[in-house]
């Protein structure tokens, strides 16, 4: 059974799994709302920032990353869910503006077939290149 939604509840990764972890922050980046998170810097320090989150994805290499407008500093930022201990989804709207070069709301596919091709195309862009040549 899902749990319920919560707007503006503290929520803590160590309390609940990656699964809802990522499923709140999809949900927070399909429908435009804000998120704080407090998390751990590389130098692990903690850090509490205000996110707009535009792309949540896969490395090459497996690692899921987060892409996310920072408030504070103006700017898009990278964010590991793992350096994440907790986050609180606002219902207060995207105010910044994404760089046009990234790419935006890539879990937004309306089949399972076109999940599937948006990930397989982001994650080996040289497959979609031999097809068109083929």
């Amino acid at each position: 059974m899902l749990k319920k939604f919560k707007f503006n509840a503290m929520n803590h990764t160590a309390r609940q799994t990656s699964t809802r972890t990522l499923a709140d922050l999809i949900r927070a980046m399909d429908s435009k709302w804000a998120t704080t998170v407090t998390y751990i810097k590389a130098d692990g320090e903690e850090s509490v920032r205000t996110i707009e989150i535009h792309d949540i994805r896969t490395t090459a290499k497996g690692r899921i990353i987060i892409r996310a407008m920072c408030r504070k500093r103006g700017e898009m930022r990278t964010f590991y869910p793992e350096q994440i201990v907790s986050y609180t989804i606002h219902r207060i709207r995207f105010v910044l503006d994404a760089p046009q070069s990234e790419t935006y709301f890539t879990h937004a596919a309306e089949t399972e077939a076109e999940f599937i091709a948006l990930e397989m195309d982001r994650d080996y862009p040289e497959l979609k290149s031999l097809a068109l040549a083929a």
